[in-house]
């Protein structure tokens, strides 16, 4: 982030130096193509039927990310069934206590997460947390757009600057859980647009279907969430998009930082696994989701859900969601963000 005037908008120097250094683990980092640090296994099925826990509601991105890997493990003969159970509410924290409780010891159970999780772990401190999963692996990275309804007298992040530095309060943003990344990042937008961010309004949803629903309604003013969670309001010019969190523009919406706003941020998505799982069958699942990124079925998805790849594993992604970790509770904290 740089200290400086943006479209004539003052970006606070303080906000970006207590901000610069934390973003770091949530921004560009994210592409990196990291191959994993394992040595490749006979290709064999990982079990005739498999389980994969996803800690939201359908149709959200986890639940998108979690069915699409299921059937690309399915298409590349890694298991015969794949069954899927969705627990969505508070970030991702009730399914992550679910599958602790009952897949804390299950070879064949993958539990979906990512920043969302690791956000509303850092601010709601729940009894169960991420020191009772291992990670197994990162798979994609998104980024975040903001959303408007198609007639809303909001046409640009300048639009939504001025609003917000009139009347936070009266501008309510829609997104995530409490705590998750659309949270995080709803509130570094309001500051640094130079708005008030203790009086930001955020109303937490445990998917991007409800999000788009709040926005549609009235209910809030904007909408912030993934590209794929929004992409078929956008086409049916229900919702229009006025910026995203990328470095540059990107599904053809301008970057909120051309716009301005320096506010650029990334959402990760990856599989953890319970602490009960040994080495040896850690090994041969690391393996095993490897080759299934690599069938044709993941790759299309991929495409058609405009997600970056970003495969990290073993140590690197250890220390990586360390950092995240870290970074998370610092934002909660100097964003002043509310459970």
């Amino acid at each position: 982030m740089k200290a400086s005037m943006h479209a004539g908008y003052p970006v606070r120097r303080s906000v970006l130096a207590c901000l610069g250094g934390v973003l770091t683990g949530l921004s560009p980092a994210l592409h990196a193509q990291n191959l994993p640090p394992f040595k490749k296994l006979p290709t064999k099925p990982l079990a005739a039927r498999m389980r994969i826990v996803i800690p939201a509601n359908e149709n959200g991105g986890w639940d998108q990310t979690g069915r699409a890997l299921g059937a690309s493990m399915v298409a590349a003969g890694l298991c015969e069934q794949i069954d899927f159970e969705n627990l969505g509410g508070k970030g991702g924290t009730l399914g992550l206590a679910a599958f602790v409780q009952k897949y804390g010891q299950d070879p064949n159970a993958l539990l979906v997460g990512g920043a969302v999780m690791v956000g509303a772990v850092a601010l709601q401190r729940p009894v169960v947390d991420l020191g009772q999963v291992q990670p197994l692996a990162r798979l994609t990275s998104d980024y975040l757009v903001m959303v408007v309804k198609a007639d809303s007298p909001i046409q640009t992040v300048a639009d939504l600057v001025a609003l917000a530095r009139k009347d936070i309060k009266g501008a309510p943003f829609a997104g995530g859980s409490a705590g998750g990344i659309d949270h995080i990042f709803s509130g570094l937008f309001v500051r640094a647009a130079g708005a008030a961010v203790g009086d930001l309004v955020y109303q937490p949803f445990a998917g991007g279907v409800q999000v788009a629903d709040a926005v549609l309604s009235g209910k809030a003013v904007v909408g912030v969430s993934g590209y794929s969670e929004f992409s078929d309001l956008l086409a049916g010019s229900k919702l229009r998009a006025i910026g995203v969190s990328s470095r540059k523009t990107t599904f053809g919406i301008p970057a909120i930082r051309d716009q301005g706003v320096d506010a650029v941020m990334s959402n990760w998505r990856g599989l953890l696994v319970g602490n009960g799982v040994g080495p040896a069958r850690l090994a041969e699942l690391l393996d095993g989701v490897h080759r299934a990124t690599a069938h044709p079925s993941w790759l299309q998805s991929l495409k058609a859900k405009r997600w970056d790849a970003a495969w990290l594993a073993g140590d690197d992604l250890r220390s990586f969601m360390d950092m995240d970790r870290t970074t998370a509770a610092a934002m909660a904290y100097l964003l002043k963000l509310k459970a």
